[in-house]
């Protein structure tokens, strides 16, 4: 299946566009920043090839055809959680915890030492939050992997988990963040920022942190000269206003300190979850969600499409629609969206499937570390791989 969207040309050619869709239109193409407000009117009547035009042009602009990916995998220290977000289909109650699973700090080393040899390049650390893994645990893992391979990037730790983490720990965020940052603490992903408004927080995961909450944590963390990423759930009760006030936050945030190394929406997944009544968005809403992060998110560099989550057909679709990053290798090590119903149950692919999923629709493969330091340039006519 391959979509293409129209040319920016083109879009300046159709008589039938709405009038404010080419005043945005006009800003793209001089790269001027499109207000909250036509945010709104991009969701509202933007046609999947116009918003398409916009975002490639930018992309284009930004990358030329250059796509990213690392070699990376990931450590899910746990399931079991004391929150109930009720989009949720990972993790289990901390009162049925025996239905979860809490792996050792000597099960969580034996998975780096697997890679001992291997040229991955980040262990992606996140679970549920479990009250006995608290911050003095979590030091420790960072430490040992750290001394057991000091060459590897740690990238580990939602929002939710760190706050939880350093509260218990009676710290501040300050004190909590810079505690992990000694310990071997890189950066931060992205996850738990679902929707920062309260109308649709106080819906589907009101007992965690908040979206202030949040943001004061990654703020914190940029600070420190971590780097992080920045999600957003959408595809369930949220309206367009509530995905333009995420977004804006989050362009506030990155005006202010420049940490954010990427934008990552999340597609709301319906299975095994309190939410299972409400239906999945369909692939023209996926790439029209990703062609308007582009447009309205300016000052992000990056924007990556998760293909666990998606699945790699409609992943190969988003690089048409803005995206330029892959995420990674992941080899079969998360189980987040696997649960949910995601069309990966089993999310492994080879540096080879990768750089030929981008060079297939003529794009060039490029190999990354975390903060978008290019590793290697896999030309068109090489993509066999080591």
């Amino acid at each position: 299946m391959i979509i293409k969207p129209l040319s920016l040309s083109s879009v300046f050619n159709d008589s039938s566009i709405d009038k404010g869709l080419l005043t945005i239109a006009d800003k793209v193409k001089n790269n001027e920043r499109l207000t909250e407000e036509e945010g709104v009117l991009l969701f509202e009547k933007g046609a999947l090839g116009f918003v398409g035009a916009l975002a490639n042009h930018i992309a284009e602009r930004l990358h030329g055809g250059k796509v990213y990916f690392n070699r990376n995998f990931h450590i899910e220290p746990t399931n079991v959680c004391v929150f109930t977000c009720n989009f949720c289909s990972y993790s289990r109650l901390y009162k049925n915890k025996d239905e979860g699973w809490e792996l050792t700090m000597e099960q969580m080393m034996d998975m780096v030492r697997k890679y001992d040899g291997q040229p991955v390049t980040e262990v992606h650390i996140v679970g549920g939050v479990h009250p006995k893994m608290n911050l003095e645990f979590f030091c420790e893992l960072l430490s040992n992997i750290r001394a057991h391979r000091p060459d590897l990037h740690i990238k580990g730790f939602t929002a939710v988990e760190l706050d939880y983490m350093i509260r218990k720990a009676k710290l501040s965020l300050e004190e909590g963040m810079q505690k992990l940052k000694e310990a071997g603490l890189q950066s931060l992903p992205g996850g738990g920022a679902e929707i920062f408004h309260p109308d649709v927080r106080n819906v589907i995961c009101p007992d965690k942190v908040d979206g202030d909450g949040w943001l004061r944590i990654h703020e914190i963390a940029h600070n420190l000269g971590m780097h992080s990423n920045a999600t957003m759930l959408y595809g369930h009760v949220e309206n367009y206003g509530h995905r333009v006030d995420h977004m804006s936050r989050l362009r506030e945030l990155q005006d202010k300190t420049g940490g954010f190394n990427c934008f990552i929406p999340l597609k709301f997944r319906n299975q095994g979850n309190d939410m299972s009544h409400i239906a999945e968005s369909t692939i023209v809403e996926d790439l029209r969600m990703y062609a308007i992060a582009r447009i309205f998110m300016d000052n992000f560099r990056n924007l990556k499409a998760y293909w666990p989550m998606l699945g790699r057909q409609t992943a190969q679709l988003t690089l048409s629609f803005g995206v330029n990053d892959l995420d990674g290798t992941i080899d079969d090590t998360t189980k987040i969206y696997s649960m949910a119903g995601a069309e990966e149950q089993s999310p492994a692919l080879s540096t080879e499937e990768l750089c030929n999923m981008i060079d297939s629709i003529g794009r060039i493969p490029v190999e990354r570390d975390t903060l978008y330091n290019e590793l290697k340039v896999y030309n068109n006519d090489a993509v066999t791989v080591d």
